[in-house]
């Protein structure tokens, strides 16, 4: 059997992006690191003039890339996603910097897919949004002015990622143990909320922020998908206990 490539594994995910050009000017900061996976969630303009002038010599990852209406759709199959993000946040998956995310997100391509998930610019990233990474990633940077364009974001981010899968001894990831999907923890997550709002744990109109402190504990923890489906076991014998 054929190894996966971990290039096309690796997934540039730009969600509301505003300007054309930047999407162009990341299509181009793919290809000179060697990766072409790009998908754009609910882009305000795409297909554009702006974005073919500054995606240069690298069209056909733009001609490729995957429009999305939601990030469901963009995540789907992704075993780890990475929320790259300059804001500190209470809540949400662990810190890394983006050295250190890069060596475990190209150690998993070469088994499975992953995802690296870009915000709107003026915006970023929302907190739905980084509730979906296992992730969360930043670019060290001058502390007094840490924004950085776009499309220079992903660059240095295909820079680092090139580098981790270039680099021969860094073998950190057991392929064997294929991590849960980003789907299949989203159908975790909402069973979990269920099992929790019928066991009168979580209070619907309070819920606060327990559910993001939870997956920020399964985010840690990674889940293998066979222990996904043991989680996703114990909450059906406990709704089924609760039902009697």
């Amino acid at each position: 059997m054929n190894k996966p490539d971990p290039f096309a594994n690796l997934r540039f995910v730009l969600s509301h992006t505003s300007h054309p050009g930047n999407i162009g000017a990341a299509a181009r900061a793919m290809k000179t690191m060697g990766m072409s996976r790009l998908v754009l969630v609910e882009p305000r303009h795409f297909p554009d003039p702006a974005a073919e002038a500054r995606a240069s010599g690298a069209l056909d990852v733009l001609e490729g890339a995957t429009v999305c209406a939601a990030l469901d759709e963009a995540l789907e199959g992704a075993a780890l996603v990475a929320g790259l993000t300059a804001r500190k946040r209470d809540v949400g998956p662990g810190d890394y910097t983006l050295r250190e995310a890069a060596l475990e997100l190209a150690e998993r391509a070469r088994s499975q897919p992953v995802a690296l998930l870009f915000g709107n610019e003026t915006s970023g990233l929302t907190n739905a949004e980084m509730d979906r990474c296992q992730m969360r990633v930043s670019i060290p940077s001058n502390p007094l002015y840490s924004s950085l364009n776009l499309g220079s974001a992903v660059q240095v981010a295909a820079y680092e990622l090139r580098l981790a899968l270039l680099e021969e001894k860094a073998c950190t990831v057991e392929p064997a143990e294929a991590l849960a999907t980003s789907e299949e923890m989203e159908g975790f997550y909402r069973h979990l909320e269920q099992t929790l709002y019928r066991t009168e744990f979580l209070d619907p109109a309070q819920p606060k922020k327990l559910m993001s402190r939870l997956r920020r504990m399964f985010a840690r923890a990674r889940p293998r998908k066979d222990e996904a489906n043991i989680l996703r076991g114990i909450l059906t014998a406990v709704d089924k206990a609760i039902s009697r």
